[in-house]
């Protein structure tokens, strides 16, 4: 049994993912962010066994430090790890850092705390990202806390993949679509498509081997390739 570790796991594609990975028959362990959202409870009491909760916060040291550490009592080793974790909000300086905290440096202690985990298995890093943060493609008016760091994300992406690549880890970059999720607090009643659909394509492509992996690029809900 595959063993992942999914940030952002509460609600919407991280929750979603969760799902998806239980019914493809993996270990999940869910980093849990909010303790009184009661959806990983229940599917917890659904896959006692398959499923493990953690509480995280990516924007943390402290907080990733110990998930890591209780991961490693769970398993001996994690093959995949999926950095979900995510927020938006408005652009103040304080909110602006609060964003850069969790949706990039979040990624970063991720990485950084879990790699020792990875050095077996599967080696595969996946990140959530949106086309948001593809320079080439901007069309958004307004707004620069949570566009600039996505486009930080992928750029981080981007340097890990150098370095990592060659030691025989493999990527993947996701832009879910403009799914009806809970960045704004409460569940969006407008978008393209719902968390299940989301979740759907990146757990094929995430857990799918490419002819090509020496090659990172972003992929979308559609499979449609996006210049980052």
């Amino acid at each position: 049994m595959k063993t992942v570790v999914i940030t952002g796991a509460d609600r919407g594609v991280g929750y979603a993912l969760c799902e998806r990975f239980l019914e493809g028959g993996w270990h999940v362990i869910a980093g849990q962010f909010m303790p009184d959202w009661p959806q990983l409870a229940a599917l917890k009491e659904k896959h006692p066994k398959q499923l493990d909760v953690l509480p995280l916060d990516v924007g943390s040291t402290a907080s990733v430090e110990s998930a890591a550490a209780q991961t490693a009592k769970l398993c001996d080793h994690v093959d995949l790890l999926v950095s979900c974790a995510g927020i938006a909000g408005g652009d103040t300086y304080e909110k602006t850092r609060a964003i850069y905290n969790v949706n990039v440096l979040g990624a970063v202690r991720m990485v950084e705390h879990f790699l020792p985990l990875m050095q077996t298995g599967l080696k595969r890093l996946a990140f959530v990202s949106s086309e948001a943060g593809s320079v080439s493609v901007a069309h958004r008016d307004g707004g620069f806390a949570y566009t600039t760091s996505k486009t930080a994300l992928n750029m981080l992406v981007r340097r890990m993949f150098r370095t990592l690549q060659p030691q025989g880890y493999t990527f993947r970059l996701y832009h879910p679509g403009w799914v009806r999720s809970y960045m704004s607090g409460q569940k969006s009643t407008i978008g393209n498509f719902e968390p299940e659909e989301a979740a759907e394509t990146a757990y094929r492509q995430f857990t799918t081997d490419r002819e090509a992996e020496d090659v990172l690029v972003m992929t979308d809900v559609s499979d449609e390739l996006w210049p980052y």
